[in-house]
């Protein structure tokens, strides 16, 4: 039988010089050739012009039913929700913290797939056609899937970009590739443990933005320092003039913005599935969200 996941072919990382967005394979072609701009980069490019940071939210889709889930997604946009990272639940969550992890199993328990999920982006697309939604997870339920299939169904669906959280570089050919060709932007992750030589690997085939984990560990483990995250931010930026959002960590409005001040952005994901978590009414939970936006806009 053949494994859910290939393993990783080594590699040797080169220093590259400065990757500019024009160069990444981008998703998605015009009749011309030129590069097609996805809700993602029209987002930033709209933020960028008003002088704005983006403020992302993470939430597990499904958690804790279909339907709150999807009242409190329909909500985030209005809540001051620029790009809307959309969790999919999976059994074996490794990047995740216990909150995040019992999100997913909550989830799973109220019986969300990634057919369910996908359906949750179609619906809120019904009534928004501009928040960008980036599906965050693991390969497993797409590989599950069908790579084809699911690119298909997720455009479909209204996806914008992928989050895979273990699907290194090395293994673009996998996803990364063929979801850009269908019209996806496929962000990575960069880490305080990705150095000078691994860095030009990882930014080569990303697009929309980078995700930078603020923290070595896992999600919701421990607060972030703008000071500390600074100098890492201004790495990557010398490497790629993609938007760096920084997440991991973040709790509070004053974290908001003091992150948001020194990247082109903030995200906050456990702290708003801990809202969920603890049984919150949803218009609740989205008055925290709001909270955090305000804090990150105001940077």
């Amino acid at each position: 039988e053949e494994p859910l996941l290939r393993p990783c072919r080594a590699s040797s990382p080169v220093r590259t010089p400065l990757i500019s967005g024009a160069a990444f394979a981008k998703p998605g072609r015009t009749p011309d050739g030129e590069p097609r701009m996805t809700r993602i980069d029209a987002k930033f490019a709209e933020l960028a012009s008003a002088g704005k940071k983006a403020f992302v939210t993470y939430v597990m889709a499904g958690d804790p039913d279909y339907d709150t889930s999807l009242e409190v997604v329909k909500g985030l946009p209005a809540a001051g929700v620029d790009i809307i990272e959309l969790g999919l639940p999976f059994t074996d969550p490794m990047a995740d913290g216990p909150t995040i992890q019992l999100a997913g199993q909550r989830a799973l328990e109220a019986g969300q797939t990634l057919k369910k999920t996908l359906a949750m982006a179609a619906a809120f697309r019904e009534g928004d056609d501009t928040t960008p939604i980036v599906l965050m997870g693991y390969y497993n339920p797409i590989y599950n899937h069908g790579v084809e299939a699911f690119l298909r169904d997720a455009k479909e669906a209204g996806i914008d970009g992928l989050i895979v959280v273990d699907l290194p570089p090395e293994e673009d050919e996998e996803l990364c590739i063929p979801a850009q060709k269908a019209g996806l932007n496929f962000i990575r992750l960069a880490t305080p443990t990705t150095d000078d030589a691994r860095l030009p690997k990882v930014l080569e085939n990303t697009s929309g933005f980078v995700y930078y984990v603020s923290i070595t560990g896992i999600t919701g483990a421990a607060a972030p320092e703008a000071d500390d995250v600074a100098p890492e931010v201004a790495r990557i930026k010398s490497q790629t003039d993609l938007p760096i959002i920084v997440g991991f960590g973040i709790r509070t409005p004053e974290m908001s913005e003091g992150i948001a001040r020194i990247a082109d952005g903030a995200v906050v994901g456990s702290a708003i599935v801990s809202e969920i978590a603890a049984g919150k009414p949803v218009a609740e939970v989205l008055d925290f969200v709001r909270s955090l936006a305000e804090g990150a806009h105001r940077a």
